[in-house]
């Protein structure tokens, strides 16, 4: 199969990463992909990539599997303390909100809020 797509052009490293050359996506995109066993045409088309696209991505991939796979862990990690991290700032961001009391002169609206959340807290 001859591709019009050199591997070593293909498939560049921007701020983001090993990323697919003319594009935002990032091999570790389609590694999520590759992982849980979707098809390359799956991939493909998820992502609107040309068939030399596609190929020489899961070219790249194959030929540096180890490095490949240790960054893909590598982000996979950060993606994991993200959501951590706004996990709990949700968590105490609701919890002040939970505290706050209605601000003099919205007493009226804020029984009608609660009112409606009980009805809903029923509903549900």
């Amino acid at each position: 199969m001859t591709s019009g797509f050199h591997n070593q052009s293909a498939v560049i490293r921007t701020e983001r990463g090993l990323t697919i050359s003319g594009t935002r996506i990032t091999l570790y995109d389609v590694m999520d992909y590759i992982t849980a066993h979707y098809p390359p045409k799956f991939i493909r088309s998820l992502f609107d990539l040309t068939e030399d696209q596609i190929n020489a991505a899961l070219s790249y991939i194959e030929t540096n599997r180890s490095e490949v796979e240790a960054e893909y862990q590598l982000v996979l990690k950060q993606a994991e303390e993200n959501r951590q991290y706004w996990v709990e700032r949700s968590r105490e961001h609701l919890a002040r909100a939970a505290k706050t009391y209605p601000k003099p002169g919205q007493e009226a609206l804020w029984a009608k809020l609660q009112e409606q959340k009980a009805r809903h807290e029923l509903e549900a």
